[in-house]
């Protein structure tokens, strides 16, 4: 642990531990991990495995609207501009496009490349610690949040994988993409950010959390990749306005 803790402090260290490249790591081996299960696992074992894990998801997102503090006028604000940004955007369809060329550039539709993709990488890179974990990543150097997180997406990735195959091990570039850019951006703004916009981003981030839990069990099909611009409104609100 010492060595861990010594290494981490060097340039080489602070750039291979950062969280954003450990969860990358975790999620690719994972994801292979799991996609070795594929047909080992019965198919109503694989659903109520999703299931449970879906269940999980809407608690953790539920868990992360609990916090002090919150303005709910900015959330609401929030969270209709930044639908309107994400439609008029339209990330889902990028995102869903962007699986659709790697399912028929590998060729294989039984793996279900595309969808293992879309909803890994939503499950892996929407919500309070992607964000807060990201920011205090770039911001502290701390990396506790993002390598916690790297936990539970890895056996996320495992489940996912035995279900999706391959197409979960491809979500790990979006979480490289993901995270290194918040945590970047964080390097930024850290000036100004204040821990009232961050209470605000987290409380954002669970509720997208929450939806794309209903969305796992199939009671909604909220094309919550649009919602995403919603996460970095409160911004305006607390730090630049």
């Amino acid at each position: 642990m010492d060595f861990l803790t010594n290494f981490a402090q060097t340039g080489l260290g602070k750039v291979l531990l950062s969280g954003a490249v450990v969860n990358f790591i975790i999620v690719i081996i994972c994801g292979f991990i799991g996609s070795l299960f594929k047909k080992g696992i019965p198919e109503k074992i694989k659903t109520a495995l999703m299931n449970g894990m879906a269940l999980c998801v809407i608690y953790i997102g539920i868990s992360g609207t609990l916090e002090e503090n919150v303005n709910i006028l900015v959330c609401i604000i929030s969270m209709a501009l930044g639908a309107v940004i994400g439609e008029i955007l339209d990330l889902d369809r990028l995102v869903n496009k962007i699986g659709q060329k790697l399912e028929n550039k590998l060729g294989n539709n039984d793996t279900k490349i595309a969808q293992g993709f879309v909803t890994a990488t939503l499950l892996f890179c929407v919500g309070a610690m992607t964000v807060v974990g990201s920011i205090e990543s770039g911001i502290s150097g701390d990396n506790s949040t993002l390598y916690s997180k790297a936990v539970i997406d890895g056996v996320s990735a495992i489940a996912l994988a035995s279900t999706f195959g391959i197409g979960v091990m491809l979500s790990a570039f979006s979480v490289l993409i993901i995270q290194g850019g918040i945590t970047l951006l964080a390097v930024f703004i850290a000036p100004v950010l204040n821990e009232t916009a961050l209470v605000q981003m987290s409380v954002i981030g669970s509720l997208l959390i929450i939806a794309l839990g209903l969305n796992m069990l199939g009671i909604t099909k909220i094309k919550v990749m649009n919602l995403l611009p919603a996460i970095f409104l409160p911004l305006l609100f607390y730090c630049f306005i």
